[in-house]
């Protein structure tokens, strides 16, 4: 098993496309980290950068204390799982996941074993015989992983593998990967440009947008205390709720003032936003943190807020508000036994225990 480090890695292409900006990252040995942002921002890049598919521009790259910069991709220890399943069509499942070890003078014995076993981790002992075009998606899939698992590597990387399956192998298929990390106990990197796989998989994530890395962090403390608004925006669905906004003093209360509407902000957590006063911010909150005024949970600061349903979206546990107030759009996640449909007027509570506030000049978190 092994650690991998990014160790000030950037990777240009020309003189002007910058497609990874000066990445450090420590990943565990047997850690699964996430690589997650939106297409085009550079985590592809930096996992091909790190398999040796592509040559790093400047920086070092080390698996386990060895600097791999020019080991090649085969002498690197890693097995890599593609978006496209990339099988041989004319080879049998045995002979798919058999192929490296064949390449590689491994004994037949050895081959037999390992191919047997992984297929049985995988549930697919049955499928061995088998050619791709007998197989489902989700199989094909399997046996995808199942080629990399032989190789016994020290580190596994995926670049997105789910995306050609549909909503419900994709769930099912996330749960399996998990699973394999805890039966396999080794270092899994994975690139994805879906945050609930990210949240739902990741011992770590981290953030990348347009080739710097934004946060790195549990999923949970990325969902909490985002570091930024691009953070804050990326990790969720619904996205977060964001309205430029002003700090002001009224009376003795600390409030925030959108110009479409006014929250108070309750006194226990004014102290780290007192300097910001007068200054305008980005008000933050999460769609479930926006209720029904009719259903609000208790013991919470709500602070009510009036708006127009423009559509909703009935999820059946739940309810999705898309809602407008003066020239501000929003989301809330209401109960599902509101009465609110679209065209009427809401009265939305705010649960201002659960909200953040961002500079609006460097769009970072204030905390």
């Amino acid at each position: 098993m092994a650690s991998v480090t990014y160790d000030h890695v950037t990777k240009k292409f020309g003189d002007s496309m910058i497609a990874v900006n000066d990445l450090n990252i420590n990943v565990d040995d047997k850690e699964f980290l996430v690589l997650v942002g939106p297409s085009g921002c550079g985590k592809t890049t930096a996992l091909r950068c790190l398999a040796g598919l592509e040559e790093i521009t400047e920086g070092n790259i080390k698996i386990g204390d060895r600097v791999v910069n020019d080991v090649p991709p085969k002498d690197r220890d890693i097995a890599m799982v593609f978006q496209s399943y990339a099988l041989y069509p004319h080879l049998s499942v045995f002979d798919n996941m058999a192929f490296g070890l064949k390449l590689r003078k491994v004994p037949k014995d050895e081959i037999k074993r390992r191919v047997e076993q992984a297929a049985d981790t995988l549930g697919i002992k049955d499928l061995l015989n088998r050619k791709p075009r007998q197989l489902s998606g989700g199989q094909r899939q399997r046996v995808a992983v199942g080629r990399a698992i032989v190789r016994e590597p020290k580190v596994f990387l995926f670049d997105e593998p789910l995306s050609n399956l549909d909503a419900k192998l994709r769930v099912q298929m996330r749960a399996e990967i998990s699973k394999l990390h805890q039966q396999l106990q080794t270092t899994f990197i994975y690139v994805t440009h879906d945050q609930v796989e990210a949240m739902t998989m990741a011992s770590r994530i981290a953030v990348i947008n347009k080739g710097v890395l934004q946060q790195i962090d549990t999923p949970q403390n990325l969902y909490d205390s985002p570091n930024n608004v691009f953070v804050a925006g990326f990790m969720g669905s619904p996205a977060m709720n964001f309205f430029p906004a002003k700090l002001r003093k009224d009376a003795n209360k600390m409030v925030v003032d959108t110009s479409d509407f006014v929250l108070t902000i309750p006194p226990d957590r004014t102290k780290p936003l007192e300097q910001h006063v007068g200054k305008d911010i980005i008000f933050g909150i999460r769609p479930e943190n926006i209720h029904d005024a009719e259903f609000i949970p208790p013991n919470i600061h709500a602070e009510k807020v009036e708006a127009k349903v423009d559509v909703t979206e009935l999820m059946g546990n739940e309810i999705y508000l898309y809602l407008i107030t003066g020239k501000n759009t929003f989301v809330g996640r209401v109960d599902p036994r509101s009465k609110m449909r679209m065209g009427d007027k809401a009265q939305v509570a705010f649960n201002m225990d659960k909200f953040h506030i961002f500079d609006a000049q460097t769009e970072q978190a204030i905390r």
